[in-house]
């Protein structure tokens, strides 16, 4: 049996940047948030779903859903941000488990989310990492890599679990401040789960 193992963490943690260590070891990774945005504009159903509850806001000039413009509307609202998940989180976890299935003969497998406990996707795995980093380690990175502002980076926070929340509720965390490194933590873990701890 496949043991389901939940990576998470929070914006600019770096948990893709682990999922490709753990890649390289041969784990297959299954990514939420590209999932995600599969769904998004390539679900006619899922699309249909979100054009009737935001409206025009939401669609960009090629008449789909423009990614862009949701974000404004979602992150900027928590309740909108909550609609938005209760349409794309169970399509989402539907297809989790249809990737599972495929990858049955793997030790282990990762569900990387980064909202894994907020979504509830938690229940879908029997064990869960946690990747953390310095607050301001975490505002620097998703603002390079999103080409956000820092008041658009804090913004995302508030909708995701702190931290101290995430590593109470996680078996394993791993350190990803730039200084401690990353392949030894991994592999600490890798080990524990091929032995099924």
């Amino acid at each position: 049996m496949v043991i389901k193992v939940g990576i998470t963490g929070g914006i600019g943690s770096g948990k893709t940047m682990v999922c490709k260590v753990f890649k390289l070891l041969g784990i297959p990774v299954f990514y939420s948030d590209e999932e995600s945005k599969k769904l998004l504009f390539y679900d006619a159903d899922i699309n249909r779903r979100i054009s009737k509850q935001f409206g025009t806001a939401v669609i960009g000039n090629q008449g789909t859903i423009d990614k862009g413009k949701l974000a404004i509307v979602v992150f900027s609202n928590k309740e909108k941000l909550e609609q938005l998940n209760a349409i794309l989180h169970p399509a989402v976890a539907l297809r989790f488990e249809e990737w599972v299935k495929e990858h049955h003969e793997s030790k282990y497998i990762l569900k990387e989310a980064a909202i894994l406990f907020e979504s509830g996707a938690n229940k879908q795995v029997d064990t869960v990492i946690t990747v953390i980093a310095p607050v301001g380690l975490r505002i620097q990175r998703a603002m390079q890599r999103d080409e956000i502002t820092r008041e658009q980076v804090l913004e995302r926070m508030k909708n995701q679990m702190n931290e101290e929340e995430k590593i109470k509720l996680s078996q394993f965390t791993i350190q990803n401040d730039d200084e401690q490194l990353l392949i030894p933590q991994v592999m600490k873990i890798h080990n524990l789960l091929l032995e099924g701890k």
